[in-house]
């Protein structure tokens, strides 16, 4: 196994381009900006698409639960849920079993919007060129760095 201090001198370690934090702040900005475009004729944000992907698998869900996968905090959620709700993709009622919580549901229009949403992970992929091989293969990376930085629980 190389160690970094084999590869890099120590001045090298605070420069910009050695910094991880900065290469994966720089691509998950320029990922995010290829969605706005592919996104909008949906008439979804790209945090409202992960919202709609995580209820496509699975709906209903809870506040909570859509809160967990996408380890976004209730106060980020929250309006969130109400823009999707005003687009008449969502509703949002009391749940059945517990009354504090709310059951987050995909309305008719929601479910229909997944066909056309099927379109989108080919267009990113096409814009990012890279081969499939590739993207697997960085998604497994960044799945390691995510497991590595949450936190235990």
């Amino acid at each position: 196994m190389r160690t970094p201090e084999a590869e890099v001198s120590p001045d090298d370690l605070l420069k910009l381009d050695q910094q991880v934090c900065f290469a994966l702040a720089v691509a998950a900005r320029n990922v995010i900006a290829l969605y706005r475009p592919v996104l909008e004729p949906l008439g979804l944000t790209h945090p409202q698409y992960l919202v709609m992907l995580a209820l496509w698998e699975r709906s209903p869900l809870t506040v909570r639960e859509i809160g967990n996968l996408l380890r976004l905090e209730p106060a980020t959620l929250s309006p969130l849920l109400k823009r999707l709700e005003a687009a008449g993709l969502v509703s949002r009622d009391r749940h059945p079993d517990d009354e504090r919580a709310l059951a987050i549901t995909l309305t008719g229009r929601g479910r229909a919007l997944r066909e056309q949403a099927l379109g989108v992970p080919p267009r990113v992929v096409a814009a990012l060129g890279m081969d499939l091989d590739e993207l697997q293969a960085l998604h497994a990376s960044l799945t390691r760095v995510i497991a590595a930085t949450s936190p235990a629980g």
